[in-house]
C-alpha cells in the first residue's frame, strides 16, 4: 500500500474487505466483520499511509462482484476515478471475472507482481483479445514483492511468530 501511495499516482488506496473470497474455502476464512476490524487495526499502525479501509461489500447483498463494488464506489464518490489493483496471480484468469471487459475498459487494472507469475505475458494475452486494445492494464514491474500468503501469515500468528513486518 505504501508503494502505491508514494509516487505511483494513487492519491488514496481503498482496501475493500469482502465477506468471502470466491476462490477460497469458506470454512477457512475469517468472518467479514473480523477481517474488516483486522484491516482497520493494521492500517492504524501506519498513520502516514493514505489507505482507507472500506466495508462497502459487507453491507451489500451477496454475491459480491468486483464490478458491482466499483460501480457502487463510483456512484457514492462520482468525483473519484477508481482503478482496481490486483495481484499478478489473478491476471491470467481475469476474463473469468464478472464483466471483466467492462472493468478493463471503464476502470482499468493495476497489476502488482507476484513471484512465479508472468504479468507481462498475461497482459499481452489480454491485449490480443478482441477489443483488447481498449483494455487499461498497468503492470508495476518495479514494485517490491512479498513472497508470503495471507494463510502463511495467519499460521505464523497462530504459532506466536512475529509477523508484524507483513501486516501493512
Amino acid at each position: 500500500m505504501e508503494y502505491l501511495t508514494r509516487g505511483r499516482g494513487f492519491e488514496w488506496v481503498y482496501l475493500i474487505v469482502s465477506p468471502q473470497n470466491p476462490f477460497k474455502d469458506p470454512s477457512l476464512a475469517l468472518q467479514g466483520e473480523q477481517r474488516y476490524q483486522a484491516a482497520v487495526e493494521a492500517v492504524k499502525r501506519h498513520p502516514g499511509l493514505r489507505v482507507w479501509v472500506d466495508d462497502i461489500e459487507l453491507h451489500r447483498d451477496p454475491p459480491q462482484y468486483t464490478i458491482d463494488t466499483l460501480d457502487a464506489l463510483k456512484e457514492r464518490e462520482p468525483e473519484c476515478d477508481f482503478t482496481l489493483v490486483i495481484g499478478a496471480d489473478n491476471l491470467g484468469r481475469f476474463l473469468g471475472w464478472r464483466q471483466a471487459r467492462r472493468i478493463l475498459t471503464e476502470y482499468g487494472i493495476v497489476v502488482y507482481p507476484r513471484p512465479g507469475y508472468d504479468a507481462e505475458a498475461d497482459a499481452a494475452a489480454l491485449r490480443s483479445e478482441p477489443d483488447g486494445d481498449t483494455f487499461r492494464i498497468r503492470i508495476l514491474s518495479d514494485a517490491p514483492q512479498v513472497d508470503i500468503s495471507s494463510t502463511e501469515i495467519r499460521k505464523g500468528l497462530e504459532e506466536g511468530l512475529d509477523m508484524s513486518k507483513y501486516l501493512m
